[in-house]
């Protein structure tokens, strides 16, 4: 059994502990509010992307659609782009978008399909490439700093270079996607060819200036950096909402152990002193 100073040792342990995951949780609840607000800015935009790319299309066929919207004829070849955090500490968060990644990507394999990866985030890196590091392409980091354009122009060039470079016939984006305090959920997109959804052709169709081919031509490559930037700012606020749950409870835990500890040690400290005044009086009565 631990002696008293022992045990006191690791109540001092645990206590320090409590008060770094404490700061934590209260970092993460500050930045979460920040990160949300963001995030719910940069969604209409992405939505009312999608709405007007669907208006559009809904306006060419055949040969002269833009390569991004008709896509190649095939879809023998993909990328997939897993987008997590660079940190951990935050529950499952990272782990169940990789989940998602890794699932997608063996349906894939298992169809015959020839699969490669760029990842958005260190967690990710590090954990596909256990399994599929033959498969890597790129990885980028996300950084200490707010996600912006800056951060996502580049991976949407690179991406849309390999894809009209012809290496490339499909291109899907896994993200977690932001829902509420407790709840994100996992997340597949196809950016390339742009998925249509005919609900989001909403209101009047119009005579375009220049026509709807021109537009797309111009807007499609814009889409990409829009929806990437929309996942990265999503997966923000799902990691710092994740982050303040995993914190908060550990703190809880934390303190449990303590109580625990605390009740462990007074007893044993108890019983030393009942042991010792015990030898006492049989000592005196010997006498």
């Amino acid at each position: 059994m631990a002696t008293v100073k022992e045990m006191r040792t690791r109540i001092g342990s645990v206590k320090s502990t409590q008060k770094i995951t404490k700061a934590l949780q209260m970092v993460a609840a500050a930045k979460l509010r920040r990160a949300q607000q963001a995030t719910e800015a940069a969604r209409p935009y992405a939505q009312h992307m999608s709405a007007i790319i669907s208006n559009l299309a809904a306006g060419v066929s055949g040969p002269s659609a833009p390569l991004l919207l008709a896509g190649t004829g095939s879809d023998k070849r993909h990328l997939v782009i897993v987008a997590t955090a660079d940190r951990g500490l935050a529950g499952a968060f990272n782990s169940a978008i990789v989940r998602a990644a890794r699932e997608k990507i063996a349906s894939l394999v298992a169809a015959g399909k020839d699969v490669k990866i760029i990842t958005i985030g260190r967690k990710g890196r590090d954990q596909l490439r256990r399994q599929f590091g033959t498969r890597f392409i790129e990885s980028y980091e996300v950084g200490l700093k707010s996600p912006g354009l800056s951060l996502v122009q580049p991976i949407a060039k690179n991406v849309l270079d390999l894809y009209m470079g012809g290496q490339f016939d499909v291109v899907s984006l896994i993200y977690s996607r932001f829902k509420s305090m407790v709840t994100q959920i996992p997340t597949v997109k196809q950016l390339i060819p742009a998925e249509v959804q005919p609900g989001e052709a909403r209101g009047a169709f119009y005579d375009y200036e220049p026509d709807e081919d021109t537009i797309l031509k111009a807007l499609l490559p814009q889409n990409i950096s829009v929806q990437l930037l929309s996942a990265v700012l999503e997966n923000q606020a799902g990691f710092f909402a994740s982050q303040m749950a995993a914190m908060d409870n550990a703190t809880r835990n934390a303190g449990d152990l303590i109580n625990a500890l605390t009740i462990q040690m007074n007893r044993t400290r108890q019983a030393k002193i009942t042991t010792e005044l015990i030898e006492i009086i049989a000592g005196a009565a010997a006498v």
